[in-house]
């Protein structure tokens, strides 16, 4: 299994950094990476439960499905969910698992993206330039 890390650093407070990457209309805003279009998202990352997204290849038309359960909240410092990839035949592949920590800067904020068990360091490859566009997303609307 592989493990990934990124950090970023946001000027807005904890708490408002918080709110974005776990409330469902603030996730819809920026959750996916700059080359899909989010066809449909169900997830709430403000209490446990399950969560969908799906996704669709804004050149290629290619159609993305992942899913999992939001396993832990404690506000308004971290969230963790699993998170799997769907096949053709919409089967759940390998499943990891995501923590967001939000910490509180001298200027702002900052968020830990945690990726773990990750099933090969191909897969961690695939998923650091994910999320590094993801985020992207995040501090577009973070401003």
């Amino acid at each position: 299994m592989t493990d990934l890390r990124l950090e970023r650093e946001y000027p807005i407070s904890a708490k408002k950094l918080f709110d974005l990457v776990t409330m469902p209309e603030h996730l819809s805003q920026w959750f996916g990476t700059e080359a899909v279009l989010i066809q449909k998202i169900e997830m709430d990352l403000t209490k446990t439960g399950p969560w969908i997204c799906h996704m669709i290849g804004r050149d290629s038309g290619d159609r993305f499905k992942l899913s999992g359960q939001v396993t832990h909240v404690d506000a308004p410092k971290s969230v963790g969910f699993t998170w799997a990839w769907h096949d053709e035949q919409d089967q759940r592949g390998d499943e990891s698992h995501v923590v967001f920590t939000v910490s509180g800067t001298p200027t702002g904020a900052r968020l830990e993206v945690k990726h773990l068990d990750l099933s090969n360091r191909e897969a961690a490859e695939r998923h650091l330039a994910g999320w590094a566009s993801t985020l992207a997303g995040l501090e577009r609307l973070a401003k």
